[in-house]
């Protein structure tokens, strides 16, 4: 299995930190997951991982970390004071953080990389720096769900405040309506999670992805999975279309998520 210490690297880089890791029995996986919010990439992140025996390097859980640390490199300092000043980081910000982290990319157990690239500058640099590490990606996944279906998963959410359990109205409800099973508290709405929201949120997607999914179907790396069903179905799915994909089968033609601004 891949070695605790390259997701360690995720957090704390060291820059000149070379491979690790124990012989396998098959090539590593070396994945980008890409997809609108409310898919689910988090739990195919961790289904995949535990199938493929890689590291989930997630921008998310960078930031979340740092944020809690005081010893960070200028680029992380940087990141998250434009975070806490409300504004977005820069492409040429994000990259540079991904690049401290080479280790991470060298890593010969694989790696499932989420929350970069989001963009199609992003998408240039990657393939730039990973061309420099001499590491290729067998694979982009771009979980694919109907508009519609994408706002009843999210609009249908409901957080407890207090232990931070997750429940939804119809697919996971409380036993209690309203009510935390856990804790016995009041449940609550996000407000990222309120419909006006996600329709912003879905138009940010499609806007800022459409050039990068383009971007990886002419450079044929692209795997398109139906984000429809439960979890085991959408990872079963999604291992055979890699499957497929690393043989050099044909893949299906990607449908393009309908999303009204």
């Amino acid at each position: 299995m891949c070695d605790q210490s390259n997701r360690d690297l995720w957090f704390h880089p060291l820059h000149e930190a070379g491979e690790s890791g124990s012989r396998r029995a098959e090539p590593a996986m070396r994945l980008v997951l890409v997809g609108p919010p409310g898919v689910g990439k988090g739990t195919q992140a961790a289904l995949l991982c535990r199938r493929y025996r890689a590291c989930h390097l997630s921008t998310g859980d960078l930031f979340r970390a740092a944020s809690c640390e005081t010893d960070l490199s200028p680029a992380m300092q940087t990141a998250l004071d434009t975070m806490r000043a409300g504004g977005l980081v820069s492409d040429d910000l994000v990259m540079e953080l991904v690049r401290e982290r080479g280790a991470c990319l060298r890593c010969c157990g694989g790696f499932l990389l989420d929350g970069v690239p989001r963009t199609l500058p992003q998408a240039q640099a990657l393939g730039v720096l990973l061309d420099e590490l001499h590491v290729t990606l067998d694979g982009v996944i771009l979980y694919d769900l109907p508009a519609e279906e994408i706002a009843a998963r999210i609009c249908g959410r409901r957080t407890c405040p207090n232990c931070k359990a997750v429940y939804h109205e119809t697919a996971q409800p409380p036993l209690k309506s309203g009510v935390c099973d856990r804790c016995q508290t009041a449940l609550v709405q996000r407000d990222d999670d309120q419909p006006e929201v996600v329709r912003t949120r879905l138009a940010a997607y499609r806007d800022a992805t459409e050039p990068l999914i383009d971007f990886y179907r002419d450079r044929g790396e692209l795997v398109a999975v139906s984000a429809a069903g439960t979890p085991e179905e959408v990872f079963q799915r999604a291992c055979e279309a890699l499957r497929k994909h690393r043989s050099g089968a044909p893949a299906p033609p990607t449908r393009r998520t309908a999303v009204q601004a």
